[in-house]
């Protein structure tokens, strides 16, 4: 962590090593966890303020993704909120650099076992424990849609192995009540099976930015009261 110098990434200020626990001392963070700071908020945040807070999350992705690091952890519970609702990513306790060069596909594969964010994880990293910038942005759409749903669990009450059923016969999830639908797309377009095809950090800041240039994008059409 000391290494990161981003407005959109949790600053590391010190260490303390003088006897257990050792501990690390950050930047503080007034609202906490994003999952946490969303829930009961719906309706006092606009679609604008949550594409911002988004953005924020994507452009510390990509300064990560460009300086050869995967996260593999990413959720909205690792994501640190300050007082201006600015969003931070956290929590490198599973952040590895990735191997190969940068400009081809580097990839992270783990030769442990131990147990990974099934709900947050992308097919292949599940399946062989390989990790790269684009199983992030699986995890990356994965924290759009707890964004966008206020801090729903993903998945609901589904079993992991239900989960990991589902996305192999090409189950995604929905959108949020009150998603507007470019959002949706995007999200989708990071749950593409091949990894290949989903957006890389850079292209995922700018099409959020392009919504936040064209606020009209982000209105929803109200429920139509006919059903």
């Amino acid at each position: 962590m000391g290494q990161f110098r981003h407005p959109n990434v949790v600053r590391l200020r010190g260490v303390v090593s003088a006897g257990p626990p050792a501990m690390i001392i950050t930047e503080f963070l007034l609202h906490g966890a994003l999952d946490a700071f969303l829930r009961g908020r719906e309706g006092t945040l606009s679609p604008l303020q949550l594409v911002a807070m988004l953005r924020g999350i994507a452009a510390g992705m990509r300064y990560l993704a460009e300086a050869g690091f995967v996260h593999r952890d990413l959720a909205a519970r690792n994501i640190l909120v300050d007082a201006h609702l600015v969003c931070k990513v956290s929590d490198f306790g599973l952040s590895r650099a990735l191997d190969g060069d940068r400009d081809s596909d580097p990839t992270y594969t783990s030769s442990l076992g131990g147990k990974i964010p099934i709900r947050w994880t992308a097919p292949e990293a599940i399946a062989f424990r390989t990790f790269t910038s684009a199983s992030d942005a699986w995890s990356y759409g994965i924290v759009m849609w707890e964004v966008l749903s206020f801090g729903e669990r993903p998945y609901w009450d589904m079993s992991n192995q239900d989960v990991i059923n589902a996305i192999e016969q090409d189950y995604r999830l929905p959108p949020p009540p009150r998603c507007p639908p470019p959002l949706h797309r995007l999200m989708l377009d990071c749950w593409q099976r091949e990894r290949s095809a989903r957006p890389t950090f850079p292209h995922i800041v700018r099409a959020l930015d392009r919504l936040i240039r064209r606020p009209e994008s982000l209105r929803v059409a109200p429920p139509d009261p006919h059903g």
